[in-house]
């Protein structure tokens, strides 16, 4: 009986290749959006890395954090009080100007910029289906955790989560173990998958080495949508 494989992650911004990875390697995918916010310090969720003058640089979206007690990802906003988004454009558009597809792909980050939403989650995952689109991966396997009638922490409420979706598998990102009781699928009955994402190189515009790790944006800068599905094929290939 072939198994499904469902992957769970926080609703990233810009998410980096390896986020896209793990959403093509699943049979279904779940934004966990629906647990706590860390109340300070940067995540993910709101900043990503690019070439800033050949080296990687944050371009970090500002985030309301004028609450108390806790909130989800699903209830975060981004403040608008300052104009980040004329902000990033301007440093990608300065950086990345030389790139073999920025004409091609520059309008599109306008538009997914220009997401007429503050919400976090929400913006985070208009921007990733429509990434999932140009990647030609199938939208339909995306879900939310907030959607979902689970509960629990850390490993249980990954456990949950997959027991509700009908999942027989779990994929869990590299560095899961650190984190995770992985005995505890096993208890489950729920076989655990290890991503295990070896990051491909591409040539990158105004960089002498190599820099991994940053946004997609910089790999479909670089090579434009048909490469950077290779990218990602070749990827599952080796994983």
């Amino acid at each position: 009986m072939p198994k499904t494989l469902v992957a769970i992650h926080q609703p990233n911004f810009l998410p980096w290749l390896g986020y896209f990875d793990k959403i093509a390697r699943a049979d279904i995918f779940v934004i966990l959006d629906s647990v706590q916010f860390a109340k300070t310090g940067g995540t993910w969720s709101n900043r990503v890395q690019m070439l800033v003058g050949g080296r990687a640089a944050w371009l970090t979206v500002p985030i309301v954090r004028s609450y108390h007690d806790v909130r989800t990802y699903r209830e975060m906003q981004f403040s608008d009080a300052a104009p980040w988004r004329a902000k990033h454009l301007k440093s990608i558009s300065l950086n990345y100007a030389a790139a073999p597809y920025f004409d091609e792909m520059f309008p599109l980050l306008q538009t997914l910029l220009a997401t007429p939403t503050s919400s976090l989650a929400e913006f985070n995952e208009v921007v990733i289906r429509a990434l999932c689109e140009g990647l030609q991966i199938e939208t339909g396997k995306l879900a939310r955790s907030s959607a979902l009638p689970v509960a629990g922490n850390a490993t249980d409420l990954l456990i949950a989560i997959v027991q509700a979706v009908g999942g027989t598998a779990y994929l869990a990102g590299g560095l899961a173990s650190t984190y995770q009781e992985d005995e505890k699928f096993a208890e489950a009955g729920i076989e655990l998958v290890y991503q295990h994402f070896q990051h491909p190189i591409y040539p990158q515009v105004n960089s002498q080495e190599f820099v991994p790790g940053l946004s997609i944006m910089d790999a479909l800068m670089n090579c434009g949508w048909e490469r950077t599905r290779r990218l990602l094929h070749a990827s599952e290939e080796n994983g």
